[in-house]
Parts: C-alpha cells; structure tokens; sequence
C-alpha cells in the first residue's frame, strides 16, 4: 500500500466526510469499513483492482449481500477521494424482496409493549423519545432538531446534508413534550438531553431500547430505532396509500428508496397469492 500512514489515510476520509456533509453515524462507519480495508492492503505494495477485488470476495465469503455492499460503498468512496477511482468495485447484485420479514418488523402492539415497558421503568425520556421517533418518522440522527421552539410551532425544521424539510409534530405529542421540558427545567435547545445537556446519540437510544426487550417481552433483534421509523412510514403507507408524500415526510431524495416500506408481509403475500382462484382444485 501507499507509504501514508492508515491514521493520514483516514483523516483525509474524514474531511471528505464532513466536507460532503455526512452524519456523525455515516461518518462512524465508513471510518470503520475503511479502516478494515487498510488492514487488509496493509501488506501490499500499492492498492490495485486487482487487490479490490480480492477484498470484495472476502466479504462475500464472510457477509450477507446487503452487508457486504455496504461495506464496498465505503471503500469505494474512499478509493474516489483518495483518487483511486479506477481501482472501485460493482457492488454485488442484490434483488429486492417481494415481501417484508416479519422476524425482523416491530409490530404496533409490541411497540406499544415498549412504551409500557418505559413507564413502568419510570424512564420518561425514553417513553416520549420512542413516541417522538414513530409518530413522525424522524431518524434518530435527526432528533436534536426536535426543540423546545419546535414543540411551540408544532413543526421541527430539520436540516441534513445541505438539504431541509419540515416535520410534522402531533399536536397531542407537543403537549406532552412540552409538559416534559417544563418538568426538566429545558427552556430551549434539543428536547432529548442526556444529564450533561449533550444530545442524545444512537448509541444511548439503542441501549436504553434493549433493555427494554425483556420487560416489554419483545425479541431484542426487533428492537432498534429506526424500527420505529419504519413502523411509522409502514403505517402510514397503510393508511393513505401515497408513496409521494411518504418520501417527502421520511425525508427520501430517491422514492425508491421508500419502495422498502410499501412491500408486503410474507403473511399478507401468501393470503393475495392462495387467494387467485387459479388452482383446479375444489
């Protein structure tokens, strides 16, 4: 590999990160994913395709497709601004599921065991962030923009790599945010503070969720924040049938990228299919 250090190689990567406006999670992990493709060259010359493509069957043997791509569209960005663009790779193909898997969707009824599960716990600020998450839609990363002005005009404005939407907030959620922020003593600023008055991140959210699991008597590979996210576009897809305007509520610059959330479950595909009346059987 290049004689630059891996520590230059992936400072050079965080610039280019913050640069582009990534969030602080993107920026996590592309620093990870590329730091382990820097290991895996650390003994070769130079970077070559051919050296890309020798790490690219590395993670095909050792990770899922959608894992695996994941992983190649960090070394790839790394490789376009380090200019190395000619040595990037194809990502794998992958084709997208006709239907959602259930083990893996958090239900309305166990969403609403979690809620329980939070009050009896007396964690408050778990309760109304998880209610926060799934009555808007809003990524976790985009929390902090729900403040103490926000819950006053009932609408966040929520600012992400150079582009900004609005997002609804329930009036009855601000009701209650707001009767929280007065109980803590917020008077302006992010509404989900931790004891520091630091915004809450991924890492404390996802915590306090899991240990939640037991309780609430939900499967811990169900329980994760953007699962909440999920539940909301899900529901709301159900309800209105308008993939339009779930992109531009979920924030989306690509509706295909909301596809994900209109697809059935395997349960409601089988009913559609055995449904038919193409069997010659009586």
């Amino acid at each position: 590999m290049e004689s630059t250090s891996v520590s230059k190689q992936l400072e050079l990567l965080e610039t280019a990160l913050r640069e582009d406006e990534k969030s602080e999670a993107t920026l996590e992990k592309y620093r990870r994913d590329v730091l382990a493709f820097l290991r895996f060259a650390e003994d070769r010359p130079e970077i070559t395709k051919e050296l890309v493509m020798a790490y690219k069957q590395r993670l095909a043997e050792s990770y899922a497709v959608a894992s695996a791509n994941s992983m190649l569209a960090a070394v790839n960005y790394y490789l376009r601004i380090s200019g190395r663009a000619d040595c990037a790779v194809k990502a794998f193909k992958l084709q997208r599921e006709a239907f959602r898997r259930e083990e893996r969707e958090l239900t309305k009824e166990e969403y609403f065991r979690l809620l329980e599960a939070a009050k009896q716990k007396g964690d408050r600020r778990l309760y109304l962030l998880m209610e926060t998450i799934c009555a808007t839609g809003i990524r976790v990363s985009e929390l902090r923009f729900i403040t103490v002005q926000a819950l006053r005009c009932r609408q966040a404005s929520v600012t992400m790599k150079g582009k900004t939407r609005t997002v609804i907030l329930p009036g009855p959620l601000c009701k209650e945010l707001l009767q929280y922020v007065r109980d803590r003593g917020i008077r302006s600023g992010s509404v989900f503070v931790t004891r520091s008055g630091r915004p809450m991140d991924r890492t404390n959210i996802l915590h306090a969720m899991k240990a939640l699991c037991r309780l609430a008597k939900v499967a811990a590979g169900k329980v994760f924040p953007h699962n909440l996210r999920h539940l909301f576009a899900v529901t709301f897809y159900k309800a209105e049938r308008n993939i339009c305007h779930l992109a531009d509520l979920l924030g989306h610059a690509n509706i295909n990228t909301t596809r994900i959330y209109t697809s059935v479950s395997l349960a409601e595909q089988r009913h559609s299919i055995e449904h038919l009346g193409l069997l010659g059987i009586k």
